[in-house]
């Protein structure tokens, strides 16, 4: 069955927030304690920011949470299904977030990881993001500030 790559409404809150959870659960044996996708309300964050989802078999297994800012865009949040990972998932998500930053003219994506999910640090590190500082936060994690900045489009004069 092919995959299909939709916008998150209202009505899918239930699902983005099964997917999260299932998600981050290996990361929160990892740090002990929830990630900050896990205690994130998701009726309000589907109001604020921009869902885009991977179905497969109507079954939700990806998604891509951002929020268009002023001078970029900020990847809020990119969740795979345990069983639907290591398939390009992620990574096609993440093009799109390239391809949404390019259609509101912005040239500059943000987003932040644990400095303790080095699988995701190492991921946005080869699809062109770097590190911009490092946050310590109140828990004591520390949060890992990435950014990428990709070429403007030549304008061309008619």
């Amino acid at each position: 069955m092919p995959e299909l790559i939709r916008r998150g409404t209202a009505a899918d809150v239930a699902a983005i927030t099964a997917l999260t959870m299932r998600a981050y659960a290996k990361w929160k044996a990892l740090i002990g304690h929830e990630p900050l996708p896990m205690l994130a309300d998701y009726a309000v964050a589907i109001q604020q920011h921009r869902f885009d989802l991977i179905e497969h078999g109507g079954t939700l297994v990806a998604l891509i949470e951002t929020d268009l800012r002023d001078d970029d865009l900020l990847i809020v949040n990119v969740a795979v299904s345990p069983d639907a990972q290591k398939r390009g998932h992620g990574r096609r998500l993440l093009a799109l977030a390239d391809q949404i930053a390019r259609d509101a003219g912005r040239d500059t994506l943000r987003l932040y990881t644990n400095e303790r999910f080095e699988e995701n640090i190492r991921l946005y590190a080869s699809l062109g993001y770097s590190e911009e500082r490092i946050e310590t936060r109140a828990n004591g994690d520390r949060a890992v500030h990435m950014v990428k900045r990709m070429e403007r489009a030549l304008q061309t004069r008619s």
